[in-house]
């Protein structure tokens, strides 16, 4: 890992709120943005447990990673932390408390354009202190029985995200694939209206364990043998766009800008944190780790 540059860091200039069912506890959720001075990074804040129950996003506050990204121990945890995640840095919001009153973030429509759209409307406001961009000189991997992630040095100064999804031949998701520059203006538009996406088996295997109550078809993807149930698609290839989402939003927990290639295949959001892991500490071993330079 190597530093390569920087930039100016960013808040939002104004509040904002917004509301909907969690997916997992089936509660209605209020989530609201406010702006945070430099070098604070994202925290969440569970309101309901108190105006100090606070977890930052970083890799070492994941205890989680079972479809879906959670953040600190019980009782003061938050799960499904990723869209929001992807939405701040798609942005590149570096600064950010995000109030919740409940363990998770509203489902909305599944994808992360309702936040985007949010953030959009909060604005941003340019902070003086920097963020500091990192790259690779050589390929780092993370591999886990037939699932791979890897961050390969890229010649252009980008972050480029390549996702091949394969759900094997008796899925009822086609093999797909999707390749996205992520830059604030790709990412709204092209990544974060992907919405999440389960099969009809998996719908039902989670609604036995009490997952979902409160969500529908039209709350998600929901994919049956003969394509989306009531539902369709954003874009052909909308499933492996939104594991692109996902990348995002876990690589947000590096606390740092990424240059390079990332290449997925098959992978989740295990994989994706512990690509983030070894990242972290190639980092520390080139540097102490800082979220904030002079």
């Amino acid at each position: 890992m190597k530093r390569i540059q920087d930039r100016c860091q960013q808040t939002i200039a104004r509040p904002v709120e917004l509301q909907g069912i969690g997916y997992v506890t089936g509660k209605l959720v209020h989530l609201r943005f406010r702006p945070a001075s430099a070098c604070t990074g994202v925290v969440f804040v569970r309101t309901d447990l108190g105006p100090s129950a606070c977890i930052a996003a970083c890799v070492e506050n994941v205890t989680g990673t079972a479809r879906r990204t959670t953040l600190g121990q019980a009782p003061l945890h938050v799960g499904l932390v990723e869209h929001v995640l992807a939405a701040l840095a798609g942005l590149r919001i570096d600064n950010c408390y995000v109030d919740l009153d409940a363990p998770e973030p509203p489902g909305l429509d599944g994808s992360a354009l309702p936040l985007v759209k949010a953030l959009a409307q909060a604005g941003t406001l340019m902070q003086p202190q920097r963020r500091p961009i990192w790259t690779v000189d050589r390929t780092v991997v993370y591999s886990s029985q037939d699932a791979t992630i890897a961050l390969h040095p890229l010649d252009t100064p980008d972050l480029r995200v390549s996702y091949l999804l394969d759900h094997g031949i008796d899925s009822p998701i086609p093999w797909q694939m999707c390749t996205q520059v992520i830059t604030p203006g790709d990412f709204s538009s092209q990544i974060a209206p992907c919405r999440t996406f389960v099969t009809e088996q998996e719908a039902l295997s989670l609604r036995s364990q009490g997952l979902g109550s409160r969500s529908t078809v039209a709350d998600l993807l929901v994919f049956g043998r003969h394509g989306p149930i009531q539902n369709k698609t954003r874009f052909a290839n909308e499933p492996a766009r939104h594991k692109i989402l996902d990348i995002v939003g876990d690589l947000a927990l590096l606390g740092c800008d990424l240059r390079g290639h990332v290449v997925a295949y098959r992978s989740g959001h295990p994989h994706n944190v512990e690509l983030v892991r070894q990242l972290s500490l190639q980092m520390q071993k080139e540097s102490p780790r800082q979220r904030c330079a002079a």
